[in-house]
């Protein structure tokens, strides 16, 4: 294969993975991101792309979404703090306060909390 074809093959996989994951929030966020920043991206960058998407769903959105702190090694990553930042300014910009968690606290209760905890605390958007 030529250089330009396994590198077209490669931003194809990884554009896959990005978008394929199997949690909507990150497939539409993480998707949308990779589209557009893949292809200026050096070796340096897929790399740590790469590392991202090895990341477990339910903790990557956690720490993209500030509801919990990400390791150290995470917070280097220069691709996942493009990321954050980006969502993390979504958020600033189009939630309300009330449907926010703080950093380290759970992030919005469902709208089925209640039946399945009937005598927890009502928070969040109910």
């Amino acid at each position: 294969l030529s250089d330009e074809e396994s590198k077209r093959r490669l931003f194809n996989r990884l554009l896959y993975r990005s978008k394929q994951r199997g949690y909507l929030e990150l497939d539409l966020v993480l998707g949308r991101w990779v589209e557009e920043h893949i292809h200026s991206m050096d070796e340096n960058g897929i790399k740590a792309l790469v590392n991202v998407l090895d990341l477990e769903n339910p903790d990557l959105w956690k720490w993209l979404t500030g509801q919990e702190q990400p390791p150290d090694a995470v917070c280097q990553n220069p691709v996942f703090c493009e990321l954050r930042d980006k969502i993390v300014n979504n958020l600033n910009s189009h939630a309300t306060p009330e449907t926010r968690a703080l950093l380290g606290q759970p992030w919005v209760r469902g709208w089925d909390d209640i039946k399945k905890n009937p005598g927890a605390p009502i928070v969040g958007n109910q």
